[in-house]
């Protein structure tokens, strides 16, 4: 996969890239990931980016001209685009296993108060990764290529991903690590016991309980 990540803050992804799942991936080929600075793409020696909006308010907009011509750069046939902004649809786990199928991933920042909306229609998809407001779409970013690149084949083990939380619909069974016993909280004894058809039922119907206690929604 190659991911083209178009920020105004280049900056923010430097350790991003040195973490485990983004490194081995970029390490063994399997990820070819791209940092551009929309301010490259902007005229004058003040490489201006914004703009106040048209009919007043508060805040700055990021304008057309930069980041089109930025995404114009880097664009291909096989290129999809995603816009990384409050009015994007939620993004969910089977979007990330979308996402770790592109050949060619373009990811576009928001910033500021927000950016043209003349720009939307150049995006194949708007993601949102909640309802809440963030300084701008960089940390969206990152959290939308850490949950494709693990996914990537060969980047981590098959298995541990699997069982993980949201792939069947709900969340992964409770789990646990030594010591047996922690101020007076034991592991349950089932997970000692060596068996393995009871270890899997036991693992499925904590799974359930757990998504019925902390997420009644996914069961919904």
């Amino acid at each position: 996969m190659k991911c083209s990540i178009l920020t105004i803050c280049p900056e923010q992804f430097g350790d991003f890239r040195k973490t485990p799942v983004i490194a081995r991936a970029e390490a063994s080929g399997k990820l070819n990931l791209e940092i551009l600075d929309i301010r490259d793409f902007a005229p004058g020696s003040f490489r201006a980016v914004d703009d106040s909006p048209y009919g007043g308010g508060a805040g700055m907009i990021l304008r057309c001209q930069p980041v089109i011509d930025a995404l114009e750069s880097v664009r291909t046939p096989e290129s999809h685009v995603v816009i990384l902004v409050p009015v994007g649809k939620t993004y969910r786990q089977a979007d990330a296993h979308r996402m770790a199928e592109q050949k060619h991933l373009i990811l576009i920042c928001g910033h500021y108060e927000g950016m043209d909306a003349r720009i939307y229609p150049y995006a194949d998809e708007l993601i949102s990764i909640g309802d809440y407001i963030l300084t701008g779409g960089e940390l969206p970013a990152m959290v939308l290529l850490d949950s494709a690149a693990r996914l990537i084949r060969g980047n981590i083990k098959e298995a541990s991903i699997a069982e993980e939380s949201f792939e069947d619909g709900r969340l992964e069974y409770p789990q646990y690590t030594r010591p047996a016993e922690f101020r007076g909280v034991r592991v349950p004894d089932v997970l000692l016991s060596g068996n393995h058809e009871k270890i899997r039922q036991w693992r499925e119907a904590q799974a359930i309980a757990w998504t019925r206690k902390y997420r009644s929604d996914l069961l919904e």
